[in-house]
């Protein structure tokens, strides 16, 4: 195992929570007179920033329309992502084997904080994190590094022997600004190819196979 430091996203990554977004896109929508939006078209938006989301669904680009949609988003997922997000086969194991190893573990996602923290605490995994970083604890969304430095700093690991974890070419270019080491998972809707314009270690079907590359 050459990693001390292993960092996930979470969303498509290590969970997947597509039933409240879904919920969440729905509500503001239809608060705001959009049309309902397609499940697949919410998907793809998942690992983007929730504006940008609401912009690639409706074409609205009006900045005070894109805060209007978080707030009518926030509404109702308040709570429901805790309990509606499932963890994908292979995470809690995998998390799990990382801390019993003495490996540093933490997650760096676009989700918010508190509402991170509230899906581990229900998994009883948030105590195995040595730090958890949401979006809105940034001023720059990835793929600017800044969350990804912060958590490296955090750790007190060299670079060389971090690696991160995503689902989304956002997650591949955040790795390589921050000079560490990728690893795709293809739990999401991006394809394997689409990783190889990025630099990459391993492109991992699921979190057990990347566990057995990782060799835990």
């Amino acid at each position: 195992m050459r990693y001390k430091a292993v960092l996930f996203d979470f969303d498509y990554t290590l969970g997947d929570a597509t039933a409240s977004i879904y919920e969440g896109y729905c509500h503001g929508c239809e608060k705001m007179g959009y049309p309902k939006p397609d499940l697949e078209a919410v998907r793809r938006t998942v690992g983007y920033i929730l504006e940008d989301g609401f912009t690639m669904i409706t074409g609205e680009t009006d900045e005070a329309k894109r805060k209007e949609f978080r707030g009518w988003f926030q509404q109702q997922v308040e709570g429901r992502q805790a309990e509606l997000t499932k963890l994908f086969p292979g995470a809690e194991e995998l998390l799990h084997t990382l801390h019993s190893r003495g490996i540093k573990v933490g997650i760096v996602t676009s989700k918010r904080v508190t509402t991170l923290r509230d899906i581990l605490r229900r998994y009883e995994l948030l105590e195995l994190m040595d730090f958890t970083i949401g979006g809105e604890m940034v001023k720059s969304p990835k793929p600017d590094p800044e969350g990804l430095n912060r958590a490296i700093e955090a750790v007190g690991t060299d670079r060389r022997e971090v690696l991160y974890c995503g689902d989304t070419t956002i997650d591949a270019a955040t790795a390589k600004n921050a000079g560490v080491d990728f690893a795709a998972v293809l739990n999401g809707t991006t394809p394997a190819e689409d990783f190889e314009a990025y630099p990459h270690v391993h492109v991992a079907p699921g979190l057990l196979e990347l566990k057995n590359w990782l060799g835990l």
